[in-house]
């Protein structure tokens, strides 16, 4: 079976920075499992691994515009400082917040004064080209649940 539309996808990987070879991040042993078609992984990588069979190894390549998109200088943003009390910052410090209606967001600090604090809310990836060392571990139709969720489920089926 090839991966396609409304397919399980698990696989392994290692994730690199295109232009310095540095290892972003790996699988290591755990494969990570995906609905296709719902937007689950970055477009660029799901859209280059159709067609891909289990067992199947492919080396990809995607531009940062089809991975994290390319930084929004409207998303670095100055907070009044005394959100940030109790918090020994520095630039380069990634902290996590949550918005009245509780979804959490991630933000890097750039910058600080005594009165504001400079925050980055872009994806930490963005405007960076990746390339994905991948191998399909396992390729199987989603079952009606999972296309109706909107994600694959685990062993077992899925508890809401």
């Amino acid at each position: 079976m090839e991966v396609g539309d409304r397919k399980v996808v698990s696989f392994e990987y290692t994730l690199k920075d295109k232009e310095t070879g540095e290892v972003l991040d790996a699988s290591a042993g755990q494969p990570l499992t995906f609905l296709t078609g719902v937007g689950e992984i970055i477009p660029g990588l799901e859209s280059r691994m159709q067609g891909m069979k289990q067992g199947e190894k492919r080396v990809i390549e995607v531009p940062a515009e089809e991975a994290y998109g390319l930084p929004d200088p409207n998303l670095i943003q100055k907070v009044p400082r005394e959100y940030f009390q109790g918090i020994n910052l520095e630039v380069g410090l990634p902290l996590q917040a949550q918005t009245p209606e509780g979804q959490i967001i991630s933000m890097v600090v750039v910058d600080f004064d005594e009165n504001t604090v400079t925050v980055d809310l872009n994806h930490p990836l963005a405007g960076r080209d990746l390339v994905f060392e991948i191998e399909v571990v396992n390729v199987r139709e989603a079952t009606p649940d999972e296309i109706l969720h909107g994600h694959a489920h685990g062993i077992g089926g899925h508890h809401h």
